[in-house]
């Protein structure tokens, strides 16, 4: 069985030289030692020496020299939106609760729950049911996240 020994940030591997795709959740996308699929059904052993966080775009380096392209998966997720001041306050309420959050400058996703929805909406959100690849700020203490990852 082949073995994914290595992952590179997106732009950072040869992605000509990729021998197939596999498209993962979020959850899925942060693992050291796993057997997984390609898209095309072929099986592979993850095998790296600590987990990390697989972004949409990354390459999985394979034993025998070849690459697969990492996709991230539609997950069903809630966009929160509301004006700038309240959108800063409910950012505190949903990293109050420790909750994956994917943070941009006009909207957070977050998995969607009823629970955290009726939270929200009463502290002034406004929610929108949306199918988008997740992918959540790394933790503060995670000093080996996708986006810092080349540098280490």
């Amino acid at each position: 069985m082949r073995r994914a020994l290595r992952v590179e940030p997106a732009g950072h591997w040869p992605r000509d030289s990729a021998s197939g795709t596999i498209t993962l959740d979020h959850e899925s996308r942060h693992r050291r030692r796993l057997q997984l699929a390609t898209d095309a059904g072929e099986f592979f052993l993850l095998d790296l020496p600590r987990a990390v966080v697989m972004g949409n775009g990354d390459g999985l380096g394979l034993d025998d020299g070849s690459w697969i392209e990492v996709r991230a998966k539609a997950e069903a997720l809630l966009e929160v939106t509301a004006s700038p001041a309240v959108l800063c306050k409910l950012a505190w309420h949903i990293g109050n609760r420790h909750i994956p959050a994917a943070i941009e400058p006009h909207r957070i996703l977050i998995r969607d729950d009823h629970v955290l929805a009726e939270m929200l909406t009463a502290q002034g959100a406004m929610l929108r049911r949306v199918s988008e690849p997740f992918m959540p700020e790394a933790g503060a203490y995670d000093t080996h996240n996708h986006e810092h990852r080349h540098e280490h």
